[in-house]
């Protein structure tokens, strides 16, 4: 954001020496943006740096901290939350490079997210006919209890791929959410499947007499400075936009996740070839047995369900348009697919969203929906 970038400026001008230009910057940005509270310890940094030596960022006094020990907590968050603004801007990976989840994105998802916890960052991709391009990245706040969420009220923001279900219009959220809120599919079926509970968890921004919260400091969704926020409302579209929250994304060349996608390619296909031919006994064996649809539909019960749609098509193919493949891996694999499902002949058909995971060289799905 904007903001950031400026202050930065502030502190390489102060590295450098600068202090006077430094300081016109620092009171710049402050008068611009009242409450951002980095600006304001950079700019008292600055006008103590007149009269005294600065050893630190919010360089107080001993004897006036341990007066304020609230206060000297509420120094320590913004010391972090600078040294993670920092450490991001240092660390901003190459164009060449995407986190390893997006192996494959549709056209129809124009943009996606992707939230790197242990840097308090956010990133903004927009999805071309040349692949994912990062066009921002943001400082945003995690729960106050860190990542991993697992119940009901534990303030942890959970971790997965995810995606944005609607967007919030802040005429009808308390000032609390700020500029909006994008809620995102948390608990998502592998959530379920592992007994996470949980619900209402948002991208959303600040009150109006907050800039910006420390790294912990939500009780579970994920929080962003207004200005920021209302950029991303602007370009993301709801359903179709992707949420990576990951403990800390790998970032990798995005031509080397070909050879996984064609792999995983090679399965779906043979899926699709099975439903197209009717061949149910092969057309199941895709399937886990603790499988589940929604409404807690097991797989005796979809098999019916997969029945009466291979004979619905009467021998014709099916193809699959507007695949997407996500991967998630952490003690187990799975593999997130969104595609749509259109018979020969057919113009449109439904899409679906399947969740795969990976027993030892087989994929099997153990969740399948409709979402549209």
């Amino acid at each position: 954001g904007q903001a950031e970038t400026r202050l930065l400026e502030v502190y390489q001008l102060t590295g450098e020496g600068r202090g006077r230009e430094a300081l016109a910057r620092a009171e710049s940005l402050a008068r611009d943006y009242p409450n951002f509270q980095l600006a304001q310890l950079a700019l008292g940094d600055l006008l103590n740096a007149r009269v005294r030596p600065v050893r630190k960022l919010g360089d107080v006094p001993e004897t006036d901290a341990a007066r304020a020990p609230e206060a000297g907590g509420m120094l320590d968050e913004l010391r972090t939350e600078s040294l993670q603004r920092v450490q991001a801007h240092r660390n901003r990976p190459g164009a060449d490079r995407i986190p390893a989840q997006f192996l494959e994105l549709s056209s129809r998802s124009r943009h996606a997210i992707a939230i790197d916890a242990s840097r308090s960052r956010l990133y903004l991709f927009e999805n071309t006919d040349k692949g994912l391009r990062l066009v921002a990245d943001y400082y945003a706040s995690v729960g106050k209890l860190g990542i991993e969420k697992l119940v009901e009220g534990d303030q942890r923001t959970p971790l997965g791929v995810y995606f944005i279900t609607s967007r919030l219009d802040p005429a009808t959220l308390k000032d609390f959410y700020g500029a909006g809120a994008l809620p995102i599919n948390y608990p998502n079926p592998l959530d379920q499947s592992r007994g996470k509970t949980g619900s209402g968890i948002w991208l959303h921004g600040t009150p109006p007499d907050q800039f910006a919260r420390a790294p912990l400091a939500t009780d579970g969704c994920v929080v962003l400075a207004n200005p920021d926020l209302e950029r991303i409302l602007r370009q993301v579209e709801p359903r179709s936009t992707p949420v990576v929250i990951a403990r800390q994304l790998q970032w990798v060349a995005a031509h080397s996740v070909q050879a996984e996608r064609k792999a995983f390619e090679a399965v779906l296909n043979a899926w699709r070839s099975a439903k197209s031919q009717g061949d149910m006994a092969k057309l199941t064996s895709f399937y886990a047995p603790d499988f589940q649809s929604y409404r807690q539909k097991p797989l005796t019960e979809w098999t019916s369900v997969l029945q009466a749609e291979t004979r619905a098509l009467k021998g014709r193919e099916i193809q699959l348009k507007d695949k997407s493949y996500l991967r998630w891996t952490d003690a187990a694999d799975t593999m997130v697919v969104t595609f749509g499902e259109v018979a020969e002949g057919a113009r449109t058909g439904p899409v679906k969203r399947q969740y795969w995971k990976r027993k030892g060289q087989q994929w099997q799905i153990f969740f399948e929906g409709v979402i549209g």
